[in-house]
């Protein structure tokens, strides 16, 4: 299944079958050697949630320039949000798990003012 979606990828951008091999022959490489992704389960699955993070940030800062507001959520039985997700078809959980979650709206009233350090203060120049 991920083969397929790199060669779909791979052939919209207009790269024939030779070059499609060559890249899939590089991204195994990475994968199983630089990044050692395929050691276990668990080191595939933290990287595909650190990936899943990238998402995640583009998806609240977009909504944030929508005027949505947004809730990045950790720390939920990761079983059972699996177990209910497998239930309503949504995905397969032999293939697929929870990393992370967000809610989505509008708030309800207006929230206290953050009182936040400066940027002075938490940023240092380099260079």
């Amino acid at each position: 299944m991920i083969v397929r979606f790199f060669v779909d990828v791979m052939a919209r951008k207009g790269l024939n079958a030779e070059q499609q091999q060559a890249a899939l022959a590089k991204y195994k490489t990475l994968q199983e050697e630089d990044m050692k992704l395929l050691e276990n389960d668990r080191t595939l699955f933290d990287w595909c949630s650190k990936q899943t993070y990238i998402a995640l940030a583009n998806m609240l800062t977009g909504a944030s320039a929508l005027g949505i507001d947004s809730c990045p959520i950790e720390g939920f039985h990761y079983d059972k949000m699996n177990e209910c997700l497998a239930e309503e078809g949504l995905f397969d959980p032999q293939e697929y798990a929870v990393s992370v979650a967000a809610t989505f709206g509008y708030r309800s009233r207006d929230i206290a003012k953050k009182s936040r350090k400066g940027l002075d203060e938490v940023v240092k120049w380099v260079g």
